[in-house]
C-alpha cells in the first residue's frame, strides 16, 4: 500500500512551486507531488491558474489527473475545465464513475458535453445518457449507476462469481442487491453473510427483503435525511415500478449536507448569494449589501421611534444609558430562539410536537432568563445609580424584551417554514433588526407609562 505524506500549505512552498511551473521544472513539481494525496493536491491548485494548474496536472497520471478534476469545487472546475479541448476531457471524463461524469458533463457547454459523450467507453455512455435524464438535486441525478447485483436464484457461490466480474467496474460497494429477473429490487445481502454462508444456499434464502430504497425523484436533501436517519453507507435507487437503476454512497450524500450547511450558514449571516473570500469585490458586494441596507433601515426607524420620546430622554438623561442593554439583549435572545428551532427544523419530528407546546416551552425558558437578567441589572443599576424608579423601569422593560424576543425568534422560522421559505432567514439579521426595533419600543412605552 503506497503511504502518503502529510502535507501543510505553506507560503515558501507555494512560492517555491510557482518558480518550479515559471522555470517548468518538471522533476520538482513531480518529486513535490509524488507522495502527496489527490485532495492535497487539488487545495494546492486552487493557489495557481487554470493554465498553470493544467500545467501541473498533465505531468500526473491520467486517475490521478480524473480524481483531482473531480475534486475540484463546481465553480472553480467551471473556470478549469476551459483549458480542456473535448479529447483530453474524453480521457478524464472515462476515468470517472457515472454520476461524476454526469455532473462534469452537467457543467460544459452542450456542443462539448456532446463531443465528449461521443468519446466515452459504451457502457459508461449509456449510464451516463440515463443520468443526464435526471435533475442535480434530485436522486436520480445524485446516484451512480455502478453497483452489484444478484438474481434471487442463484447460489452463493454464483453470486460471488458474479461480485468478481461486476466489481471490476465498481470502485467501492458494501452490499449486493437481489433482483428478480425484471430487475426489480427484492433486498440485500451485506458481503459478510455471503462470505459466511455455505456456497450451495440460495440468496433469496438469505437476502435481507427489508431494504431502505429512495425514488428517482426524490430531493437530495431527503435522500440526506433518510441515509442519516439509518445509518446508510449507500442507498439503493429504483424507480416508479421499483426497478433499481442506482445507488447513492456515503461520500454523495456528504456533498449535498455540505452544500446545505454553507447555504444555511450564509443566510443566517446575512448573505444573500452563494459567494467565497476569493470571488470579485461587484459579487461579494451584492450578496453582502442588500441585508446591510435593511439593517440600516432598522436602526433610523429605531432613532425616529427614539424622537417620539424626546421630553422622557430630555427629563432623564440616563435614560439613554440603556438602550444599547436593551437591543443588544433582544437580539441575543431572538437569535437564540430563532437558532434552536432551525435546528429543530430539520429533524422531522420536531413538527409534530404541536405550536402550544412549543411556545408553553419557550415562553416557560423566557421567564426564567427574564427574571434572573432583571434582577442583575436591577442590582447593578441599583449599584451604580442609587435607589430610584429607573432601576425598576429598566428591570421591568428588559424583562418583558426577553419575554417578546423569545416569542418572535420562536414564531418567525416557523412561519417561514410554513409558507415554504427557509427559515434560517430568522436567524440572521432579520431577527436582529426586528428584536432591535421591538426592544426600543418596549423600553421606551415602558418609561412613557412608568416615569
Amino acid at each position: 500500500m503506497k503511504e502518503f505524506l502529510e502535507f501543510e500549505l505553506t507560503k515558501e512552498f507555494r512560492d517555491r512551486f510557482q518558480q518550479a511551473i515559471d522555470d517548468h521544472d518538471h522533476d520538482f513539481i513531480r518529486r513535490s507531488l509524488e507522495d502527496i494525496k489527490p485532495a492535497d493536491i487539488t487545495a494546492l491548485l486552487y493557489e495557481f491558474n487554470s493554465e498553470e494548474s493544467k500545467y501541473v496536472l498533465d505531468l500526473l497520471s491520467l486517475e490521478i489527473r480524473s480524481q483531482i478534476i473531480n475534486d475540484l469545487d463546481s465553480e472553480s472546475r467551471i473556470q478549469f475545465l476551459k483549458v480542456y479541448n473535448s479529447s483530453e476531457l474524453t480521457e478524464v471524463v472515462n476515468m470517472l464513475d457515472s454520476d461524476d461524469a454526469a455532473d462534469i458533463l452537467n457543467e460544459l457547454p452542450i456542443k462539448i458535453s456532446e463531443e465528449i459523450i461521443a468519446g466515452l467507453d459504451a457502457m459508461l455512455r449509456s449510464q451516463v445518457i440515463d443520468l443526464l435524464r435526471y435533475d442535480a438535486n434530485v436522486a436520480g441525478g445524485l446516484m451512480a449507476k455502478e453497483l452489484i447485483k444478484a438474481r434471487d436464484y442463484w447460489t452463493v457461490v454464483q453470486c460471488i462469481d458474479e461480485i468478481r466480474k461486476q466489481a471490476e467496474n465498481v470502485t467501492k460497494f458494501y452490499a449486493v442487491y437481489v433482483v428478480d429477473d425484471q430487475d426489480k429490487l427484492l433486498g440485500r445481502v451485506a458481503l459478510s453473510k455471503l462470505i459466511l454462508t455455505d456456497s450451495k444456499t440460495l440468496v433469496k434464502e438469505i437476502f435481507d427483503d427489508d431494504v431502505v430504497a429512495v425514488e428517482t425523484y426524490q430531493e437530495d436533501s431527503e435522500v440526506a435525511e433518510i441515509m442519516k436517519k439509518y445509518d446508510l453507507e449507500s442507498v439503493p435507487v429504483v424507480n416508479v415500478q421499483g426497478h433499481l437503476v442506482g445507488r447513492i454512497t456515503i461520500d454523495d450524500v456528504v456533498d449535498v449536507i455540505s452544500e446545505q450547511a454553507e447555504e444555511e450558514r450564509q443566510i443566517m449571516s446575512g448573505i444573500t448569494e452563494n459567494v467565497e473570500e476569493d470571488d470579485s469585490i461587484w459579487l461579494n458586494t451584492r450578496a453582502r449589501l442588500p441585508w446591510l441596507l435593511i439593517g440600516i433601515l432598522g436602526g433610523l426607524l429605531s432613532a425616529r421611534f427614539m424622537g417620539f420620546f424626546e421630553a422622557e430622554l430630555a427629563r432623564v438623561t440616563a435614560i439613554a444609558f440603556f438602550v444599547p442593554l436593551i437591543q443588544a439583549t433582544g437580539g441575543n435572545v431572538g437569535i437564540q430562539s430563532s437558532s434552536l428551532v432551525v435546528q429543530s427544523l430539520a429533524n422531522p419530528s420536531f413538527v409534530d410536537e404541536g405550536l402550544w407546546q412549543r411556545l408553553l416551552k419557550v415562553f416557560s425558558v423566557a421567564l426564567i432568563n427574564g427574571f434572573f437578567l432583571s434582577a442583575i441589572v436591577y442590582g447593578v443599576t441599583w449599584i451604580v445609580f442609587g435607589s430610584g424608579i429607573l432601576n425598576l423601569v429598566v428591570s421591568i422593560a428588559l424583562f418583558c424584551v426577553v419575554l417578546f424576543a423569545s416569542f418572535i425568534g420562536t414564531i418567525t422560522p416557523l412561519i417561514l417554514n410554513r409558507f415554504g421559505f427557509n427559515p434560517a432567514l430568522a436567524s440572521g439579521p432579520f431577527i436582529t433588526t426586528t428584536n432591535d426595533l421591538l426592544g426600543i419600543a418596549i423600553y421606551f412605552l415602558t418609561i412613557h407609562l412608568l416615569l
